[in-house]
């Protein structure tokens, strides 16, 4: 059965064109259904170069490109975002924080119903703090929580506050799971992940420019994140959830753990160690992309 996008916006029919202003395209200026309907599967990550990566990688796990081989950025027209397609593959950079990804996501959910996409899976791939968890740890996450643990995103509209829900795919989250056994590679949880608004207090670390809190209260916040069944820290995970959830489409977060949260607050790991940690979500979906089409 054909599942497509949902638009949670009726004012958006009765407009001539729509200009998706930070992605540089338009209705009136590019056919989105040539363009993008065979899209399947998007893969989102904070990093415009790591997004440009991932596209290399998964054109030649899935045989669609050669070595050394360029990968356009069809938003080439602006500096906000990136994005890169091979095959039913869309990789889409969105920046740092609930209020990048946020865009982002307004302008891609309306790229993929103006391009009548359908049976769409989204992934959130990126980085994180771990909690209890050895760095290189991957987690895919259960629930995004807010930072009182809660699994919600509060958002002021129209002046008044709107709670929406952060659950994630649980089936998705399964599969992605049995994948990461079959790879067998490198350690995978399933696990609710912590969404902040800020990288430095919101996380609770004893290092930003600002701290009026002792290492004690730090330790006892990170611990009863980690009894609430927090397993990684992140910025994006709640908006994502929220909003794919309104347009009615199959999402899962998958974040490597860069350090532990509980043993110290600045990566101490090597370059080529953190490059490989960032290399194992980008195997764990490119492996979960080749399966679903068969190609494992």
């Amino acid at each position: 059965r054909e599942n497509f996008i949902h638009l949670c916006n009726p004012h958006l029919e009765k407009m001539k064109e729509d200009i998706l202003y930070h992605f540089a395209l338009g209705t009136g200026t590019h056919d989105f259904p040539t363009l993008f309907g065979d899209v399947k599967f998007v893969c989102v990550g904070g990093s415009p170069s790591r997004m440009k990566a991932f596209i290399a990688y998964i054109a030649e796990e899935l045989g669609l490109g050669s070595p050394g081989c360029d990968y356009p950025n069809i938003c080439a027209g602006t500096d906000r975002y990136a994005m890169y397609k091979v095959g039913p593959v869309l990789s889409v950079s969105h920046g740092m924080g609930i209020p990048s990804i946020s865009i982002m996501l307004h302008e891609l959910i309306k790229l993929l119903y103006h391009a009548k996409c359908s049976n769409i899976t989204i992934i959130r791939i990126g980085t994180s703090g771990g909690i209890g968890l050895e760095p290189g740890s991957v987690v895919i996450t259960r629930q995004s929580v807010d930072a009182t643990f809660k699994p919600q995103l509060e958002q002021v509209v129209l002046g008044k506050t709107v709670i929406r829900s952060t659950n994630l795919d649980e089936q998705l989250a399964k599969e992605l799971m049995q994948c990461s056994k079959e790879i067998g590679q490198f350690n995978t949880v399933i696990g609710n992940t912590m969404c902040t608004l800020d990288f430095y207090e919101g996380q609770g670390r004893l290092d930003g420019a600002i701290c009026l809190y002792d290492e004690e209260e730090k330790l006892q916040y990170l611990k009863n994140a980690y009894d609430s069944g927090v397993r990684n820290i992140e910025m994006e995970s709640s908006v994502f959830a929220a909003m794919c959830n309104l347009s009615g489409v199959k999402a899962a977060v998958v974040c490597v753990t860069l350090l532990n949260r509980l043993e110290g607050d600045q990566i101490s790991s090597s370059h080529d160690v953190l490059v490989e940690y960032q290399q194992r979500p980008q195997k764990l979906v490119g492996y979960f992309i080749k399966k679903s089409l068969g190609k494992v």
